[in-house]
């Protein structure tokens, strides 16, 4: 195989995620390790997560690079980022909370994204903020299609034991089995709002128990809104009618989330699917079109740690020892350079001083002798400050030359 494991990053359910490198490019990447039963063969998720990566080709979809198939594995070669979302919010959140503009910026990273799939006829089944990717340029990826299928007209019949529980629509915890787009907008909605309060919105400990905080918080749906998904959805049997509660509004649920921000929120978390936003709809929205996109807040620890990802691990940390010994070489520099121009200015303080001494002891005062010798000071600070500026750029050639000699040392070592 023309990949080396690095770390072991994970393991799921079928396969174990490794971080990689390449022995051709020294790129780094994702390695999903499949292990194949002889008797079960390639598991089904796998078969459905290769056929349909390959197709989506999006900057908002983690990259499918290659397949290597074996007799014992299957292993899956994909681009690599840093962490998940969950991972990042984590890290770099207030008790999970990212900052507004990061989370409009992630927020609309995914709506384009999900917009791709499902453009083209691909349900993704199962979005959670463990399986959104974020690399160190700030893009965010949706990764893990294990669970995706595609879709076409009429609507196929899926099943209904999709989705992280709390990510999951309350159509399909009823038990629908005819749902399209709508099931993964529902999870954008929840991860949208996960992000601006640090946990999540609906934390179920079974199905029945998801639903009821559906329903305190988004309110039980009228009969009319019931009769309606059941017409759409014929397979949902209701044993015992919901419990009723009235819909709590969703600026007490999230304070922190702008007028704009909420208003999105009740669009994309509509108890009836037909009545969600889709994602083409909701990028749309004044939310994201009142004004720019700034780009999200990435903290200087995610984009300095993976720098020097691509080279080997002896010759990353030598290059990362000569970069940091630049740098302290270029502060003691700056350091100097300022203590020199300070000594400069009290020089010429100095003369100017002795000279108006020795004008008031004379009893007289010559303008052209004065001036003449303030020129001469002030050519005399700027000579020392253009030699102290080239003493400073003679030493940093110097070890930028030194640097580069050591980098080359290190990767014929490594």
């Amino acid at each position: 195989m023309n990949y080396v494991q690095l770390e072991k990053l994970g393991e799921g359910t079928y396969a174990t995620v490794y971080k990689g490198r390449s022995r051709t490019t020294s790129e780094i990447v994702a390695l999903k390790e499949i292990h194949l039963d002889a008797e079960e063969g390639t598991p089904s998720t796998a078969i459905r997560e290769i056929s349909l990566m390959k197709e989506l080709r999006h900057v908002n979809i983690v990259r499918l690079h290659d397949v290597i198939h074996t007799e014992s594995k299957l292993v899956l070669i994909f681009e690599f980022c840093e962490q998940d979302l969950k991972r990042y919010m984590d890290t770099h959140g207030d008790r999970g909370a990212l900052d507004l503009n990061t989370v409009k910026n992630f927020t609309h990273q995914l709506l384009t994204g999900i917009a791709f799939c499902h453009d083209n006829r691909v349900l993704h089944r199962d979005l959670k903020p463990q399986n959104l990717l974020i690399n160190r340029r700030g893009e965010l990826k949706i990764g893990d299609f294990g669970l995706a299928r595609a879709f076409g007209v009429p609507v196929n019949t899926f099943s209904n034991e999709v989705v992280t529980l709390w990510y999951r629509a309350p159509d399909v915890l009823l038990g629908s089995r005819t749902y399209s787009t709508s099931i993964d907008i529902w999870s954008v909605g929840c991860i949208f709002a996960e992000m601006i309060t640090g946990y999540p919105l609906f934390r179920g400990r079974d199905n029945a128990d998801q639903l009821s905080q559906i329903l305190k918080i988004v309110g039980t749906p009228s009969d009319a809104t019931l009769a309606q998904i059941k017409m759409n959805s014929p397979e949902i049997q209701l044993k015992t009618p919901l419990t009723k509660y009235p819909k709590q509004p969703f600026h007490s649920i999230i304070p922190k989330a702008p007028r704009d921000a909420i208003n999105l929120i009740e669009h994309l978390l509509q108890f009836e699917p037909t009545r969600r936003y889709d994602a083409h709809t909701a990028m749309t929205h004044p939310y994201f079109t009142a004004g720019p996109i700034a780009p999200p807040t990435i903290p200087a620890s995610v984009s300095s740690s993976t720098a020097s990802l691509a080279l080997p691990p002896r010759v990353a940390q030598r290059a990362s020892q000569a970069s940091a010994a630049v740098l302290a070489q270029q502060q003691a520099q700056a350091q100097q350079q300022q203590q020199q121009y300070v000594q400069a200015m009290q020089q010429q303080q100095q003369q100017q001083q002795q000279q108006q001494q020795q004008v008031a002891a004379g009893g007289y005062y010559d303008p052209a002798q004065m001036q003449a010798a303030q020129a001469q000071a002030a050519a005399q600070a700027q000579a020392q400050m253009q030699m102290a500026q080239a003493q400073a750029q003679a030493q940093a050639q110097a070890q930028a030359q030194a640097q580069a000699q050591a980098q080359a040392q290190a990767q014929n070592v490594g």
